[in-house]
Parts: C-alpha cells; sequence; structure tokens
C-alpha cells in the first residue's frame, strides 16, 4: 500500500511547502501575479492537494496523474510546482507605521544597587509555594508593594530594562497596579500600547490612553469629556476634582441629564474628593434622579456634610426618635423609632424596604440615626459629651442598635471624638468597646484617628486580648508600627509560643509584622530565634515552626532595612 505523501520525508526537486493557507496572490497594482483563470484557480489546486496528501495517493489521486508506485512523487511535484506560483504572486506586506519614540522620563536614574535589588523582587517566586511551612526565607514577592512605595516616595524612575516583568507583576496582582504605574511613568503606558497584554495600564493610569488636558484647556476638555471612552471620561473627571472641584462639577453638570444610571453613579461618585458646601446645590437636585442608587449616594453624600439641608432635616426625624428620661434614679435614653417611612424620608435616602431578618422600624431608625449630625445629640441631650452620650444605658434593648448607628455616622462625618467614645479604653472587659458591634466597625472608627492613636489603642488591645482578635485592626495602622504597637504584636507572639499555642492559627500575624514592624526592631529580635522546648500538650514540630517564623521575620526585617538604605540618594554613583 502506497502511503500518504505527507510520511515521507521530500528532498532536492521534490521539496514542497507544508500545506497552509494560501497567500495573498494578487501582484502589483492592478496586476494580477497568474493571469487569466489559472489565477482564480490556485486556491483550488492547492487545496486538492492538501487533501490527496492528507488521504494518501493510494485512496486519491492526484489530479492529472496515473496511480501507482510513481504517484506519491508526482503529488510533490505539483506542490512544489504550486508552491513557486504561490510565492511568486506574493505582493511585499506593506510597512507597519514605525512607533513614535518613547518620551523622556525626567525623574532620576535607580542607584544601582537598588535596581538589582528590583530584578530580583520582579523575579522571584520563592514565596509563592501555596500553603504549608515557608521555611526562613523571607517571601520576596510580598515586599514589592513596599519597596515601590519607597521608590515611588523618592521620586525615583523605572530603569527601562525592568518595565516588561513590572508591567507583567502588575498585570497579575491588582494591588500592585497604583504603584507600580506611576513607578513605570510614561515609559510604562508607551510600552503598554505595544503588547495587548498590558493593556490594561491604559485603563488603570490617568491619561494612559490619552493625554490629560489641563484646567486651561477647555476646548480639549470639553472634547474629551463628549467624545472619550467611558474610562477616559473618569480618569478626567477624577483629575480635574483633585485640582479644581467647582470646575469637575460644572463639566459633569453640562451631560448630566443624558448619562446612563450606571454612569450618573460612577461620575457622581467621584465628588467624595474635596466634598464641600459648594456640591450641596447639585446633591441636592439628585435627590430626585430617576436611580435609587444614585440617590442614595447623593443623600450619603449630603449626610457627609453637617450643614446641609439634608443633615438638618435628619437631625430633626433622629432627634424625635431619642430622648433622655428622667423619672428613673438615673438618666436613662428612650427610644421610639419611626412607625413609617414618609415619602419626605425615601427622598432623602432612607431605603423603605428592609434586609431579610431586620425589622422595619429599627431598619429606619439606624439610617435616621447615621445621617444625622453628630453635634446635634450634644444639643439634644442636655449638652453631654459624646463620651457622657455613649455611656447614658438605653432602655428596650435598643443600645446595640442606636450605638451601631453613631458607629456609622462618626465613619462617614470623620468624627475622632464619637469614635474614640464609641471605641472606649482597650483595656475594657467589653473587648469592642461600648459602640462597636464587630471588628470591621472597630477598625473603621478607629480609621477616624491619627496614626499615633491608632497605634496606642490597638496596643492597648492586644495588651489586654491578645492577638487572636487584632488581625483586622492591626491592617489599619500606619506602616512602620509606631514603637508601643511593635513590642506588643512581638511580646503577644512571644506569650502565644511559650503557651504551646497552635503556631499556624498565628501566620497572618506573623506576615503582618514581617512587612509592618520597624526594621530597626531586627536586633531587639534575636533572643527569639532560639528552639524552646515543647511543652508536653504543645502542638507536635511547635516549636521548630515558632523558630523558622521568627528567624523568617528577622531575616525579613534586616532585608527592608537593606531596601531603604539603597534606595537612599547618597547611594547613588
Amino acid at each position: 500500500m502506497n502511503r500518504p505523501a505527507t510520511a515521507a520525508a521530500p528532498s532536492g526537486r521534490h521539496a514542497a511547502t507544508p500545506p497552509g493557507p494560501a497567500p495573498h496572490t494578487t501582484g502589483p497594482a492592478d496586476t494580477p501575479a497568474v493571469p487569466g483563470p489559472a489565477a482564480s484557480l490556485l486556491p483550488e489546486v492547492w487545496e486538492d492537494l492538501v487533501t490527496t496528501a492528507l488521504l494518501g495517493t493510494d485512496r486519491r489521486t492526484p489530479a492529472g496523474s496515473a496511480s501507482g508506485a510513481d504517484a506519491p512523487a508526482a503529488l510533490l511535484d505539483a506542490a512544489a510546482a504550486a508552491a513557486v506560483r504561490r510565492r511568486a504572486g506574493l505582493r511585499p506586506a506593506r510597512a507597519a507605521e514605525r512607533p513614535r519614540p518613547v518620551p523622556e522620563d525626567p525623574r532620576p536614574e535607580l542607584p544601582p544597587a537598588a535596581a538589582r535589588r528590583l530584578t530580583v523582587l520582579l523575579t522571584d517566586r520563592s514565596g509563592a509555594s501555596g500553603g504549608g511551612r515557608r521555611g526562613a526565607a523571607p517571601d520576596l514577592l510580598e515586599l514589592l508593594p513596599q519597596w515601590l512605595a519607597a521608590a515611588n516616595a523618592r521620586g525615583f524612575a523605572a530603569p527601562p530594562p525592568a518595565l516588561p516583568a513590572l508591567l507583567d507583576a502588575a498585570r497579575g496582582r491588582t494591588d500592585l497596579r497604583p504603584a507600580a504605574l506611576r513607578f513605570a511613568g510614561p515609559r510604562g503606558l508607551w510600552l503598554a500600547r505595544l503588547n495587548p497584554d498590558w493593556r490594561f495600564a491604559l485603563r488603570s493610569a490617568p491619561g494612559g490612553s490619552t493625554s490629560l488636558p489641563g484646567p486651561g484647556d477647555t476646548e480639549r476638555v470639553m472634547r474629551l469629556w463628549q467624545e472619550g471612552l467611558f474610562a477616559e471620561r473618569v480618569a478626567l473627571l477624577s483629575s480635574l476634582r483633585s485640582r479644581e472641584p467647582a470646575a469637575a462639577r460644572e463639566l459633569l453638570v453640562t451631560t448630566w441629564a443624558t448619562e446612563r444610571a450606571e454612569d450618573r453613579l460612577m461620575f457622581l461618585d467621584s465628588l467624595r474628593a474635596r466634598l464641600g458646601p459648594d456640591d450641596e446645590p447639585f446633591l441636592e437636585q439628585s435627590l430626585a434622579d430617576r436611580s435609587r442608587n444614585v440617590r442614595a449616594t447623593a443623600a450619603e453624600l449630603l449626610s457627609a456634610l453637617p450643614g446641609s439641608a439634608l443633615a438638618r432635616r435628619m437631625a430633626v426625624r433622629a432627634g424625635a426618635c431619642v430622648a433622655v428620661d428622667h423619672t428613673g434614679d438615673a438618666p436613662l435614653l428612650t427610644v421610639e423609632a419611626p412607625h413609617e417611612c414618609d415619602a419626605g424620608m425615601e427622598r432623602d435616602g432612607v431605603v423603605p424596604k428592609a434586609p431579610a431578618g431586620r425589622g422595619e422600624r429599627s431598619w429606619w431608625l439606624g439610617q435616621l440615626v447615621e445621617a444625622a449630625p453628630l453635634g446635634t445629640w450634644s444639643r439634644r441631650l442636655g449638652g453631654r459629651t459624646p463620651r457622657q452620650i455613649v455611656a447614658l444605658p438605653v432602655g428596650d434593648d435598643w443600645r446595640s442598635e442606636l450605638h451601631a448607628a453613631w458607629c456609622r455616622a462618626a465613619v462617614r462625618q470623620r468624627d475622632a471624638e464619637w469614635a474614640q467614645a464609641l471605641l472606649g479604653e482597650p483595656s475594657a472587659a467589653e473587648a469592642g468597646g461600648p459602640g462597636a458591634v464587630s471588628l470591621a466597625e472597630r477598625a473603621k472608627l478607629l480609621g477616624t484617628l491619627t496614626a499615633g492613636e491608632r497605634a496606642e489603642w490597638v496596643a492597648g488591645f492586644i495588651g489586654t486580648h491578645g492577638l487572636p482578635d487584632a488581625f483586622q485592626l492591626l491592617g489599619v495602622c500606619a506602616v512602620p508600627w509606631a514603637p508601643p504597637l511593635g513590642r506588643a504584636v512581638v511580646d503577644a507572639l512571644d506569650i502565644a509560643r511559650d503557651a504551646g499555642s497552635y503556631p499556624w492559627s498565628f501566620s497572618g500575624v506573623m506576615g503582618l509584622a514581617e512587612r509592618c514592624l520597624d526594621p530597626s526592631e531586627a536586633g531587639h529580635l534575636d533572643a527569639l530565634l532560639a528552639v524552646p522546648d515543647e511543652a508536653e500538650d504543645a502542638s507536635p514540630g511547635a516549636g521548630g515552626y515558632w523558630s523558622e517564623a521568627f528567624q523568617r521575620l528577622v531575616t525579613t526585617l534586616r532585608l527592608r532595612a537593606a531596601m531603604l538604605a539603597e534606595l537612599n540618594p547618597a547611594a547613588r554613583p
């Protein structure tokens, strides 16, 4: 049996181009490469030869050839001739437009040692093993965000050879993108336009897909606002809002009535930046918007302006629900929740339908209290301070609902005095304080305090309650941790080790400590590196794990110290 022609190894005059799509067969302009009907028959001839080769000459005889032992050679001869004819008719591709030159980056170059460190951070994968024990080696990939933040703070430009790896890293981790794209600068955006895999940079970076016009370039601003893509318009509005809030708001007004509901919501959200009393008239009009989500966002923004008309209306409604009862032995807060949600409340952002499992009246009360200015309560409740108000007992089991609403109001209005009152003392027996209802609420309240106040409160909390409930609270503390907070975390880890605690349950806190402890603390941790004697009731292998973890902590802190030293401008040649 004759084998398919494609199984033979062609050589010499029998060599043929591998089967594939027929090239373009037009010759010079308006002149076919193969005149007459033959030009139109070339694709059909080639397809017929390919089909014959796939089936084998014993099953299908090549066109114009006799069957038999010479059929394979005849097939290859025909393919060779057809290939020459195809190539002879191929018109050279038109040269693509040359890319524009890469823009200049005026920022200074990295010191050589820092450039080498960046290459290591971008290429190392030792920390990405996923699960299990990590050993004593630092997780370099987790140090990349910190390195980028430090490099950006010092105003360095990314080395051009590192840009591809930097963009690849940002592509895989959205949390890296803001810092990575800022570091990549204009050269990174130029490079991203040449590779579809990096197009995210054009959407993520302000001005990525177009250079944003300045506030004074009115014509370009209006053209981009009216004709640009949605991402470009969001970037333009955000950029303008950060520099000239009134101009951004006026730009938004020009097309507000014709925007889609989902776009109106995104645009309205941009007004959070530099929100002020001048925004009130526009936000008040937005309370009548067709979209419920837009109305709710407008009401939320207005409630963050304590002097707004909406805030005053909410203050009246909420004040009518809470009063001080002096008839007993001690003052008592009494609560009378609303009995209905009227049209005025709905217009001001109160959602009438309560979530599943939630009573309607308590749902309405919470929305009124969180939207009312917190300054209302001191006047309403006898001139008491926030701490005195929070300390008052609340009747009929309304305490949790009332305090939780005050928590949300303190976060929305960025009121540190109320936040401190609701948090209470960190050493109190009730871990969450008198007002916080969850760790998430406490973390949000802490976000309204200064960095020093946050560190001090969380350190006190850890000293009393330990680490199990502190992970979310540590996440809102400034990096590097202040010395009291760092010592509290290390002491709590040491106590947990000595107590024979299950070591893997502290891996999250240990990872935070590696990234957040002050690098100068490394020298004070050497005493923790020894493998302790394991108690009888300790988890098997716990001592070795703890020693490994502390070794990694110390090594990482020293590495972070070296990274910062390498970024010192004095290290430049």
